[in-house]
């Protein structure tokens, strides 16, 4: 087996991530990325020493200078060889930070510990994947949209549990899809208005360190985390904290994330389910397969991704969830490797859902025939009673014709169910001289517009009351390329 491995290309004989190697954005990647993460840590250094020496410690120009010009050059062969050495990865990288800036040295990481790089990063990488979040939803809002309003007048058969129920439009049904999105978008902009960072709190949240460094001015601990926030884009940090940020952060952003995948997932089900009833399909490819063994096939292969990996997002919520339930007073360490591999993986798997649902959406395939016809098998029994009245103005009996309709549906219903055959009702209450119908007044009562209700006014007034306000306030958002790798 050793020799065999021997041959292997690197890159193929270890474990790698689907999210990475096939679903997730490469700009969601990189939010994610040790170069992301440890430059990161570089720039929360170079403000905790420019805040400090604004404050009065001695720290000279020179070395937040030096501190600056070494933020991208990350030499990780040297933090890589000290973590083996002691066992810690924030001290680490102080050492090959120090190893890069000798001046600066003495005042790297001054009063701070490891959750000052550690937990700031990680709200500042949780927000930004927020915000990238937020962009594709709004370009997700804006198609889903343009889908509504081209499809707002076409009647189709609505279902209540999966059995043919009073008609709606195409795009009404679309409507309900975007409903759920706009109830994502706000859960996504009320986290991004209230994030704020760590700060500089200490080992166990009392700022005890800084105190001392400040030779006890309170008020100047109080302005550290201020200018620190400042400097790194915030306008405030959590007013009390133990050593680290509330995990109850981490809980509240992957239930919007779990709440989005819940909506696509319901929006793929749909499609599934519309594309085995042939009436919409999702984009399929010239050379796609549908099936090695079936070559006919158009599978619903993006919708049931969707499907796939919001259900993995929505299990992976209660991973925040339990660990923000089982801290231990000011902090313990069972968190964090969860948190590395939980955040990271929601954030990728809904970057992935958005980048098939935006997709899937911009190439739906309607056919209007096959709604038609599947609509016509069904609205007889649905017009019975618009049928009946106009029956009545003609001078019938609404009883007789009430015990009449439901003898002759008895035996469509059994044309239909047991013989195969198309659905006649309209032709035997044409038939029947108590109605006084001819079969083209009784086909003109069934036109499928006269059933949808006010659907296409509530896409219009939803659109524009709703949803084009929103598309509105993000308009320097719209516009964005995803590409579906396989």
């Amino acid at each position: 087996m050793i020799q065999i491995l021997m041959g292997v290309n690197k890159l193929n004989n270890t474990y790698t991530s689907p999210l990475a190697s096939r679903y997730a954005s490469r700009e969601m990647q990189f939010l994610f990325s040790a170069d992301k993460k440890f430059t990161t840590w570089r720039k929360l250094w170079v403000a905790l020493a420019e805040a400090e020496q604004e404050l009065g410690l001695d720290i000279s120009d020179r070395q937040i200078a030096q501190l600056k010009e070494h933020i991208y050059d990350i030499n990780y062969d040297v933090a890589e060889a000290r973590e083996k050495e002691v066992r810690h990865d924030v001290m680490s990288h102080v050492y090959a930070y120090g190893v890069l800036c000798p001046d600066a040295k003495p005042i790297i990481h001054l009063g701070a510990t490891s959750c000052y790089v550690g937990d700031n990063t990680d709200i500042i990488i949780m927000t930004e994947a927020l915000s990238l979040v937020k962009k594709k939803l709004v370009n997700l809002i804006n198609e889903l949209s343009k889908f509504a309003k081209s499809y707002k007048d076409l009647p189709t058969l609505a279902f209540t549990h999966f059995q043919p129920a009073q008609p709606t439009t195409v795009g009404k049904r679309a409507s309900l899809w975007l409903e759920d999105l706009l109830m994502d978008l706000e859960d996504v902009e009320y986290q991004l208005s209230k994030a704020k960072l760590l700060g500089c709190k200490g080992t166990t949240g009392t700022q005890a360190s800084f105190l001392e460094l400040f030779d006890g001015d309170h008020e100047k601990c109080r302005q550290l985390d201020k200018k620190i926030a400042e400097k790194m884009g915030f306008s405030s940090c959590f007013p009390v904290t133990g050593q680290t940020y509330p995990r109850k952060l981490d809980s509240q952003i992957l239930n919007v994330l779990s709440s989005i995948a819940q909506s696509a997932y319901k929006f793929s089900n749909d499609i599934r389910l519309l594309q085995h009833m042939k009436q919409i399909e999702e984009p399929f490819e010239k050379h796609q397969i549908g099936s090695s063994a079936m070559a006919y096939k158009r599978n619903p292969m993006r919708c049931e991704r969707i499907a796939s990996l919001a259900r993995y997002v929505i299990v992976d919520a209660l991973n925040p969830a339990i660990t923000a339930a089982t801290q231990w007073f000011e902090r313990t360490l069972d968190d964090s490797a969860n948190k590395r591999i939980s955040i990271p993986e929601a954030f990728l798997a809904v970057d992935s859902i958005l980048n098939l649902y935006i997709n899937v959406v911009d190439g739906l395939v309607v056919y209007p025939k096959v709604i038609y016809q599947q609509f016509m098998k069904e609205i007889p029994f649905m017009a019975t009673e618009n049928i009946m009245m106009n029956a009545v103005k003609k001078g019938g009996d609404r009883q007789e014709l009430h015990e009449k309709i439901r003898v002759h549906s008895m035996e469509a219903g059994k044309t239909v169910k047991i013989e195969g055959r198309d659905n006649d009702l309209a032709e035997r209450i044409a038939n029947d001289p108590s109605f006084g119908l001819t079969l083209d007044e009784i086909l003109n009562i069934m036109k499928p517009e006269n059933f949808v209700g006010r659907a296409p006014e509530q896409v219009e007034e939803f659109l524009e009351e709703c949803v084009n306000p929103i598309l509105q306030a993000n308009k320097d958002l719209i516009g964005v390329e995803v590409e579906i790798n396989v």
